[in-house]
């Protein structure tokens, strides 16, 4: 019975590495043990997407949170009275789709393929249940979003900062900001 037990585990881990080939190598889940990363493959679930394709956009209710294999994509902000903004660029290995995994309701950026990509996706609310249910990989996990989360958002405040100085040099100079 354990043989058979083992034999199966062994079995699912062969082709759990086989789909996901590359997971452990991501840096996002470096220092996960194969136990934690066997309990999130079956999560995942593979994307191809074109290069232009909308991945999700602001204000999109936040399901799922990537990780980006292959290409590169772009996170945009549009505020109220301005045009969209490229906020930063994500390239293989990130991650981007905080807002599902943080359990936002709504996504507070857009997410564009500047390129043909492949991404890795998982429902926020089941990356927070993996997180739940084994202490020492949510931990490792929550460290990891928390440092994505303050790189995006002084990404977003360099931006305001540039537009706020052009602004104002719009101004000086007797422009208008357009």
């Amino acid at each position: 019975m354990i043989f058979a037990t083992s034999q199966r585990a062994l079995l699912w881990l062969i082709s759990w590495q086989m789909r996901f080939p590359a997971l452990e190598n991501l840096s996002f889940f470096q220092g996960l043990s194969e136990e934690d990363l066997a309990l999130l493959a079956p999560c995942l679930r593979t994307q191809r997407l074109r290069a232009g394709a909308l991945i999700f956009d602001q204000g999109e209710a936040a399901e799922f949170f990537y990780l980006l294999v292959r290409g590169e994509v772009v996170i945009r902000y549009k505020p109220e009275d301005g045009p969209a903004l490229t906020v930063t660029r994500v390239r293989p290995g990130e991650v981007f789709g905080w807002s599902a995994a943080m359990g936002n309701e709504t996504y507070t950026s857009a997410a564009v393929c500047e390129s043909d990509s492949e991404v890795l996706q998982i429902r926020g609310d089941a990356l927070r249940s993996l997180c739940l249910g084994n202490p020492r990989a949510g931990e490792l996990i929550r460290a990891r979003l928390a440092a994505v989360v303050a790189e995006r958002e002084k990404s977003r405040q360099r931006v305001v900062k540039m537009l706020n100085a052009d602004a104002s040099t719009q101004r000086a100079q007797g422009g208008r900001y357009a």
